[in-house]
C-alpha cells in the first residue's frame, strides 16, 4: 500500500445511480480510501432516459442519459479522477470506458459482480458470494459499505438520550422485503413479528426496529402493531435516519435473510447477527453462500427464537479492499514513473 512520497490528494469520483443501497458500497469504499490516503471525493447520479435504459450496456452511450444526471467526463479545464469507484447495472456502460477517454489516467474500480466484459475495470470488488473470479477480481464477504466506529459513534449522538436508556438488550430489527427471490407477506410478517416480541420480552429487554424501502406497507403496518407495545423505538420513516444509532447501540441485530447489504454492515459492529427467515420465491444460492460464510467468521446464526450472546472479531472488509486499491494506485504510480 506504499504509494511514495507524492502525497497529493487522490481524486475520486463515486458513481451510481443514486440508491441508497447502491450509492452507499462505492461511497463506502472511497470514504475508506480516503482513511488511509488523502483523497476528494465527488459523488455522480446517473440514470438513463427511459426509451434507453433497457438496452444492452455495449449499446449504450453518455448521450443517451437522463439530463438530471450529473456530468461523468470532466468539465473544460478540468482533469479526470484517478480514481472512478462505480457500482451498479447502470453505471457499467460509463465505466467500462473511462480508461479510454481518460487516456489511461483513471483508475477503474467496479463493485458488485459486473456480468459484462470484466477486463474493461482495473479491480472488480465483488462479494464472494457471487462467486465472481479472475485476475483483476477481489472477493470480500458482503460488499463495501460506510459502517466504522467513528461513523456509528456520530450516528448514535443524535438519539443517546433515546436508547441509551433503553432496558438491555438492547435489539435492533433490520426488515427488509419484498425483492427478487424473497417475499414479505402480511402473515409472515406477523409471525415474525411474534417470534421478534417473544424473545425480546423473555430476555427482558428493548427493541429498536426499522424497515427497508422494501417493505410492504402491509407487513410494516403488521409489524409495528404487534411490536409497538415493546420498550424502544420504531422509525417510521419520518425525521433523521437512527440506522447507524440503532447499530451502535445494538446487543444483539435481527436482519432478514433478503438483505446482503445489512447483513455484512450488522456483522461489522461485534455485535450478534440473527438471520431472519423470508419466504422464498426461488432458489436464493447467493443468500445461503453469504450467510455460511457469515456462520463461519462466527458474525451470524439463523435466528433461533432466543438471544443468545457470543462474541466474534468485526469485518473489516471495505478497509481490506481499500487497500487493495491503493495497491493499485501505488501500482500504476510505479509504472507511470511517479513516486
Amino acid at each position: 500500500m506504499e504509494i511514495g512520497s507524492d502525497q497529493t490528494p487522490l481524486s475520486i469520483w463515486v458513481v451510481s445511480d443514486g440508491r441508497t443501497g447502491m450509492e452507499n458500497q462505492a461511497l463506502g469504499l472511497a470514504e475508506a480510501v480516503q482513511r488511509l490516503f488523502p483523497s476528494r471525493i465527488t459523488v455522480k447520479r446517473i440514470r438513463w432516459r427511459s426509451l434507453f435504459d433497457k438496452l444492452p450496456s455495449a449499446l449504450k452511450a453518455s448521450w443517451m442519459l437522463d439530463l438530471s444526471s450529473d456530468p461523468t467526463e470532466p468539465a473544460a479545464g478540468e482533469a479526470w479522477p484517478d480514481l472512478w469507484i462505480a457500482t451498479g447495472r447502470a453505471t457499467l456502460p460509463l465505466s467500462a470506458r473511462v480508461r479510454d477517454r481518460s487516456g489511461g489516467k483513471t483508475l477503474v474500480v467496479q463493485t458488485q459482480d459486473p456480468r459484462w466484459n470484466p477486463a474493461a475495470y482495473d479491480l472488480v470488488v465483488a462479494p464472494a458470494h457471487d462467486g465472481v473470479a479472475g485476475p483483476n477480481v477481489l472477493s470480500i464477504t458482503g460488499s463495501p459499505h460506510r459502517v466504522t466506529a467513528d461513523r456509528l459513534a456520530e450516528g448514535a449522538a443524535a438519539f443517546a438520550d433515546t436508547l441509551q436508556t433503553l432496558p438491555p438488550p438492547r435489539v435492533a430489527a433490520l426488515i427488509g422485503g419484498r425483492s427478487r427471490a424473497f417475499d414479505l407477506t402480511e402473515a409472515h410478517a406477523v409471525e415474525l413479528a411474534d417470534r421478534i416480541a417473544k424473545a425480546v420480552e423473555a430476555a427482558g429487554g428493548s427493541l429498536m426496529l426499522t424497515f427497508s424501502r422494501r417493505t410492504p406497507e402491509a407487513a410494516k403496518a403488521a409489524i409495528t402493531a404487534r411490536l409497538k407495545h415493546l420498550p424502544g423505538l420504531i422509525w417510521d420513516g419520518e425525521g433523521p435516519n437512527p440506522y447507524f444509532a440503532f447499530l451502535k447501540f445494538a446487543d444483539h441485530i435481527l436482519v432478514t435473510e433478503d438483505s446482503a447489504n445489512m447483513a455484512a454492515e450488522a456483522a461489522s459492529t461485534g455485535a450478534p447477527v440473527h438471520i431472519l427467515p423470508m419466504i422464498p420465491l426461488k432458489p436464493a444460492d447467493k443468500f445461503a453462500r453469504l450467510h455460511a460464510d457469515l456462520r463461519e467468521r462466527g458474525a451470524a446464526r439463523p435466528f433461533d427464537g432466543s438471544l443468545e450472546s457470543w462474541r466474534y472479531e468485526p469485518l473489516g472488509e471495505t478497509d481490506r479492499a481499500a487497500r487493495a486499491v491503493l495497491d493499485l494506485v501505488a501500482g500504476a504510480r510505479r509504472g507511470s514513473g511517479v513516486n
